[in-house]
């Protein structure tokens, strides 16, 4: 008889992608689709129906490619923030706002006033802007009258398993993404419940991911899911370091892609002070999907940095190994080039006439000294790290790896390619007792980058 498969769901900002994973983690195929957004003024917004269609059809892709065996379980992480609002039938009312959607200005500016920063973090730990559930939902309120008869919200990951026909449940990494979570109590804030027009009863029970919620049932899904455990697993970043091997307390999960995000796992419980102080350092506190922790989360736009700089020197990814080679060559520091992010291009200042591996050289470093500061700055607040994991298409840049070594210390790399989807499949193995507990799951081992890791003085030519 084959083996039961796992199969892993990441419904994420740029697509739905869908891993069929052993019971030994490893990867056997995936498929992917776009989100289907609709671009507004202010960001983008969607229909929550086209957003299931577009992972089911995830779904169906990967699984018509795996070998035969039944699926034993069925985990699905999301992007944060973004909600959907469903009516009395079950069916959703209004449309899915996107995260970075900034049409809720007036509602920041209200919150602002009547509740202010320091309170705001302190209370959820996280900073007062454009991206929590929140303000979206007292837009949503006063623009689509509608949405008023809401008798629930889900968060993304949520609503695809409630439509595959699992039980509804809000899962605490998503909820603290809310703005509505109280962070010591891990329960919903009155106060910011009522300021939004929200009230508790719209919100399922808190669980952690793993948490069994059903059975995928016929006709929801792809065929060869039905019975399948469900379970929610969370937000994608957290869910990514569990795919990536980043479990223990103290780790650190580095997840180099178009954004650059740091995401460490601390024992609950900071005081509401040092929480203050890591939302002012630009770090979201917030429950992780890993039962019995906090995570800490900060991110940089370094991966967009870098891919403005690989264009403005004319190059593509298909240019990087050589370049990257060359670049490992170049002294730090005996070539002064300035490296700025203006928001939509990037500036390169050099007293000199400079080379293009100089430039790359400067730009590696620039983007690794904004990470840097981040991690410097959960250091501070909460301790050594025990590990740091890095996963990611730009993890693959050697000389990256050996810039982030020296600055950071030694870095792992995780061979782990869809670590989101991995951890969701994992985390859907616990839910449907393929593993015992998160210390059964398989391991990712990757190469670890250290201090002397291929940093040479020896200047390079383009």
């Amino acid at each position: 008889m084959a083996a039961p498969l796992l199969v892993g769901l990441d419904v994420g900002t740029t697509a739905s992608k869908a891993v069929v994973f052993t019971e030994a983690g490893e990867r056997l195929s995936q498929a992917s689709v776009p989100t289907p957004w609709t671009t507004t003024r202010t960001g983008a917004e969607l229909d929550a129906t086209a957003l299931f269609g577009a992972a089911v059809e995830a779904l169906a892709g990967a699984l018509a490619a795996a070998p035969p065996g039944p699926v034993a379980g069925l985990g699905v992480a999301s992007m944060g923030e973004s909600g959907v609002l469903l009516e009395r039938s079950g069916e959703p009312v209004g449309p899915v706002v996107a995260w970075h959607d900034t049409r809720d200005g007036t509602e920041l500016t209200d919150l602002h006033a009547r509740i202010g920063s320091e309170t705001f973090a302190r209370t959820t730990g996280l900073p007062l802007r454009h991206q929590w559930a929140l303000t979206k939902h007292r837009w949503l309120r006063t623009h689509h009258p509608e949405t008023r008869n809401a008798v629930r919200r889900l968060n993304i990951a949520e609503w695809v398993v409630r439509r595959l026909g699992g039980a509804e449940a809000t899962e605490q990494s998503l909820a603290s993404r809310t703005g509505w979570l109280r962070l010591d109590g891990r329960d919903w804030w009155p106060e910011a419940l009522e300021w939004s027009g929200a009230h508790a009863s719209l919100m399922p029970e808190v669980v952690t991911a793993g948490t069994a919620l059903g059975t995928v049932e016929a006709g929801t899904g792809p065929d060869r899911l039905t019975g399948a455990t469900l379970t929610v697993c969370g937000h994608d970043h957290q869910v990514a370091a569990i795919g990536a091997g980043a479990v223990r307390p103290g780790d650190e999960l580095d997840s180099c892609g178009t954004a650059e995000a740091l995401v460490r796992s601390v024992p609950p419980g900071l005081p509401p002070e040092t929480v203050a102080g890591l939302v002012t350092a630009g770090i979201t506190v917030g429950w992780h999907a890993l039962a019995g922790r906090w995570c800490l989360l900060g991110a940089t736009t370094g991966g967009l940095v870098l891919q403005r700089v690989l264009a403005g020197l004319g190059l593509d990814r298909a240019d990087l190994t050589r370049l990257d080679t060359l670049a490992a060559r170049v002294e730090p520091g005996r070539v002064e080039v300035r490296i700025t992010d203006e928001g939509r291009s990037v500036v390169v200042s050099a007293g000199q006439p400079v080379e293009p591996a100089q430039i790359w050289r400067a730009a590696l470093e620039t983007v690794t000294d904004e990470i840097g500061a981040i991690h410097d700055a959960m250091t501070g607040y909460s301790g050594d790290h025990r590990e740091i994991v890095a996963v990611g298409g730009w993890s693959r840049s050697e000389t990256l790896m050996a810039v982030k070594a020296r600055r950071l210390g030694p870095v792992r790399r995780s061979p782990v390619v869809e670590a989101g989807a991995r951890g969701a499949a994992l985390l859907a193995g616990l839910a449907a007792g393929v593993y015992g507990g998160v210390h059964e799951f398989p391991d990712a081992v990757g190469s670890t980058a250290g201090a002397d890791s291929g940093d040479t003085a020896v200047a390079g030519r383009w």
